[in-house]
C-alpha cells in the first residue's frame, strides 16, 4: 500500500548483494497488453562485455510508462517496462572500465552508446540516426521496473552516486529533472527572461525548477491542481494561473502587458496546451516542447503568423549519457536544487500494479512514486 512519508530517504545497505545474485529469477513489471502491466517471474538479465547489471535499489513510475500501459505508445509485449534507475552494480562486463561492483550508481532514462553518428555529433537521444533511438530501458529491450536491470553501454552510461545523497535525491536525475532542465536549456531561457509553462505535471515542475535556475526573471504556470500549483511555487514559480478560473493566453497576455513571454515551455502533450504556448509568445520568441503528443497536431496560423513571426519551436527528448547525469547529480549535491518533495507516494514492487492505477489516475495528490523492490 501507499504511503506519505516527507521525512528524508537514507542510503539502504548493501548487504543482500550475494544473496541475489545467487537466485536465477527475479521479478519485473511486465507490459502484457493495452491496459495490463504484471509482476512476474523473469530470468535474471546475462551481460555482454560492454555492459552492466545493476541490483536496482530505487525505480519511479513515468507519464510516457502510462502512455505504454494505455496503448498510446508501442511496445511489445513482455517488455519489462521502466527507464529510471538508480541503484548497486552487481556484474560488469569484462570491458567496462572504472567502476567496481557494491558501487551506488544512476543511468539515464536514455542511454547512448556513444560511437554513433548521432551521439559524436552531440546528439546522444537520438542513438543510432533513429528518433527516439537512444531511449532503450523499457521501450527496445528491458527495463528497470524490476530486481535487476541490463545496462548497454555502460562506460557512457553510469554515473557514480556521492555515499551523502540518498536514492531519493538523485532519483528525479535520469528523466524528469534531464527532461524538464532540457526544456529550459533548448529554451535557451535568460537572466530576465519571462517564461510561461503550462502544466505543472512532474516534468513542468521541473521544467520550472530549471527556468529559475537559468536566470528567468518572472515564471508563469499554467495548472489546474492545488497541489502541483503549491509545489510550483516552492519550486520557484511566480505567478500560477489555473484555467478553471480563467483563459490562460488571455491571462499571460494581461500579466505581461500585451508583450507576451520570451519562452514557453509545454509540458503536457496536447493540442490545446501546444497552441496556447504560442499564443502567449511574443513575436521572436521560443516555444520548448516537452508533451508527449498522441494524434494529430496541428499548427493554428495565426498564432504562428503565417510563418512570419521570428518564432522557434524546439523539442527535447531527455538528454542522457554519464556527463549529463553527472552534472545533474551535482547540482542536486550542490543544494542549488531539491526535488525530493516530488515523490509524494512509496510503493514495494511487489504493489507496483497499485502504483500504475494511483500514478495514472491522478489520485490523492501524487506527483511522484518511488518504487523499491
Amino acid at each position: 500500500m501507499a504511503t506519505i512519508i516527507t521525512s528524508r530517504t537514507t542510503t539502504r545497505p548493501l548487504a543482500d548483494q550475494d544473496i541475489r545474485l545467487a537466485r536465477d529469477t527475479m521479478r519485473a513489471a511486465v507490459f502484457v497488453a493495452k491496459g495490463r502491466i504484471e509482476l512476474q517471474e523473469r530470468p535474471i538479465p546475462g551481460i555482454g562485455p560492454r555492459d552492466a547489471l545493476l541490483r536496482v535499489t530505487t525505480t519511479t513510475i513515468c507519464g510516457t510508462d502510462v502512455h505504454i500501459l494505455r496503448g498510446e505508445y508501442p511496445v511489445a509485449p513482455g517488455r519489462i517496462v521502466g527507464h529510471e534507475p538508480v541503484g548497486v552494480i552487481a556484474k560488469l562486463g569484462e570491458a567496462v572500465t572504472g567502476y567496481r561492483v557494491g558501487q551506488r550508481v544512476i543511468c539515464g532514462a536514455i542511454t547512448p552508446c556513444g560511437q554513433c553518428d548521432s551521439c559524436l555529433a552531440g546528439d546522444r537521444s537520438q542513438c543510432g540516426g533513429e528518433p527516439l533511438g537512444g531511449w532503450k530501458l523499457g521501450n527496445t529491450i528491458d527495463g528497470c521496473q524490476a530486481e535487476f536491470v541490463r545496462i548497454p553501454d555502460a562506460q557512457a552510461n553510469l554515473t557514480p552516486v556521492p555515499d551523502e545523497l540518498s536514492d531519493e535525491q538523485v532519483l528525479m536525475c535520469p528523466d524528469i529533472m534531464s527532461t524538464g532542465f532540457g526544456g529550459a536549456e533548448h529554451g535557451n531561457i535568460s537572466i530576465g527572461d519571462t517564461v510561461a509553462i503550462f502544466a505543472q505535471g512532474p516534468i513542468g515542475l521541473c521544467a520550472t525548477a530549471g527556468a529559475k535556475l537559468r536566470g528567468a526573471a518572472r515564471i508563469i504556470v499554467v495548472e489546474r491542481s492545488d497541489e502541483r500549483i503549491a509545489m510550483a511555487r516552492r519550486i520557484g514559480a511566480d505567478v500560477a494561473v489555473d484555467p478553471r478560473v480563467e483563459d490562460p493566453v488571455r491571462a499571460i497576455r494581461r500579466l505581461t502587458a500585451g508583450r507576451g513571454v520570451d519562452v514557453a515551455i509545454e509540458a503536457l502533450g496536447t493540442q490545446e496546451t501546444f497552441e496556447s504556448a504560442l499564443r502567449v509568445l511574443r513575436p521572436g520568441g521560443t516555444l520548448s516542447s516537452l508533451g508527449v503528443y498522441s494524434g494529430k497536431l496541428s499548427l493554428p496560423l495565426d498564432a504562428f503568423a503565417a510563418g512570419l513571426g521570428d518564432h522557434r519551436i524546439v523539442t527535447t527528448l531527455c538528454p542522457g549519457g554519464k556527463e549529463r547525469m553527472r552534472r545533474l547529480v551535482e547540482t542536486v549535491a550542490s543544494g542549488r536544487v531539491d526535488l525530493r518533495p516530488l515523490v509524494t507516494h512509496r510503493f514495494r514492487l511487489d504493489d507496483i500494479v497499485e502504483a500504475y492505477d494511483l500514478f495514472a489516475s491522478h489520485r490523492d495528490g501524487i506527483i511522484k512514486v518511488a518504487i523499491t523492490p
